[in-house]
């Protein structure tokens, strides 16, 4: 007998986990499929079950690698190709070091008896719940792979912002990261310089250049300040929001934030339209797809607000009303919601909803970034022109006393 630690949701779609003893990984199923469970994650709890690379487990694939392989693996299922040939063929071309293994060991589940959706969620590291509850879906449907393609479609989307927010965001870093690197080397290199001169000739300094070399002392002698607070804030962070409560109050605070805290916000509410109206355009239950929103957020406060809506869809009502009474969702979203609910177009309606936020978030990232340019020009010149009339203070004095 081997102890096998499962993951699974039962016919009211709430969570559960356990552990069962049994001979193999078919049986364990065949006995959760019979109490209404469909199975999220199963796991042998000495780990003979997965003939993977160690490092494979922990890494996660790229996601253009998803897009391509959702793509591929649609196209050859509208073509009739058998899911195992597909798995099989997809391994061979597939280069991604993380992904490779995982389509392997997937193949051989589903050759083995197991369904895709149990072959898929044995690694989360590649499948998130949402591809995984969704290929579900699918399987139940007949429809793999018109579910495959809008998986690629929606991953993709994923891939177009992202791409969008960081080719926004390089320059003004890059030119963040030279300022900081530049006014440190000289404090570090060219004050300390021109303060031996001006000593060597007995210059009297006025306030302004003696406040600035001190300051270049200070940096030369505890450099090591300044990183370490960084370093410890980030931290800092770190530990505090992977405490649930802290979290909570981090997600808060970026939502409250002058400029960003509104780029957050539609950022947290495009991501929640697309997913959910994603979910149940494929077929996903409800009750489950709130539940896999809930958690593929990216923010605590939008979290907690759907999980408060899942709770009142449980109890009959809409999904529109809890949404506008947690205050985090415009009327505008909810209001979209609602006719969506009554006209039986709700994915419609939520991808119309994201589209609108994402054409909402390309606009806000550059105003963001327009305005932070000219700020970043601004800072630099107040910081270079104050170093400079600072220094050219006893240059002036000493071409004066030379004359």
């Amino acid at each position: 007998m081997t102890t096998f630690a499962y993951t699974a949701v039962d016919a009211a779609g709430k969570s559960v986990k356990g552990r069962v003893d049994a001979e193999t990984q078919q049986v364990v199923l065949a006995k959760l499929h019979e109490q209404n469970y469909h199975v999220l994650g199963l796991k042998e709890l000495k780990q003979a079950g997965l003939a993977l690379p160690r490092f494979s487990r922990f890494k996660k694939s790229k996601l253009q690698t998803q897009v391509v392989f959702s793509r591929q693996f649609a196209t050859m299922i509208d073509a009739g190709i058998s899911i195992i040939k597909c798995l099989d063929i997809l391994e061979n071309q597939t280069k991604d070091e993380v992904l490779k293994p995982v389509i392997g060991q997937a193949m051989r589940d589903v050759n083995s008896g197991m369904s895709l959706t149990d072959a898929f969620a044995r690694h989360p590291n590649v499948f998130s719940q949402l591809y995984v509850n969704m290929i579900r879906a699918a399987e139940l449907g007949g429809i793999l792979d018109q579910v495959l393609d809008r998986l690629a479609g929606f991953l993709e989307t994923e891939m177009e912002i992202r791409t969008k927010i960081k080719s926004a965001m390089m320059y003004p870093v890059i030119v963040l990261i030279f300022s900081v690197l530049m006014i440190g080397a000289l404090f570090a290199f060219v004050l300390p310089k021109f303060k031996e001169i001006f000593e060597a000739m007995d210059v009297e300094m006025p306030f302004a250049t003696q406040m600035l070399f001190n300051g270049s002392a200070i940096f030369r002698s505890y450099w090591f300040v300044p990183v370490g607070l960084v370093f410890g804030v980030v931290l800092m962070v770190r530990f505090i929001g992977s405490k649930p409560g802290g979290r909570y109050q981090i997600d808060k605070f970026k939502l409250k934030m002058p400029i960003v805290g509104d780029l957050v916000q539609k950022m947290a509410i495009s991501r929640f339209a697309r997913t959910f109206g994603t979910l149940v355009s494929s077929g996903v239950p409800m009750m489950r797809a709130l539940e896999i929103v809930g958690g593929t957020s990216g923010n605590a406060v939008i979290a907690k607000a759907v999980d408060t809506a899942r709770e009142s869809v449980r109890e009959g009502q809409k999904v529109s009303a809890p949404l506008e009474a947690s205050g985090m969702f415009p009327s505008m979203v909810t209001h979209m919601i609602d006719v969506g609910e009554e006209t039986g177009r709700l994915s419609e309606m939520l991808i119309k909803v994201s589209d609108f936020y994402d054409s909402e978030i390309d606009a806000a990232v550059k105003g963001l970034t327009s305005l932070i340019e000219p700020l970043l020009i601004v800072f630099m010149g107040c910081v270079v022109g104050f170093i400079a009339i600072s220094v050219m203070g006893p240059i002036f004095k000493i071409v004066s006393s030379i004359q």
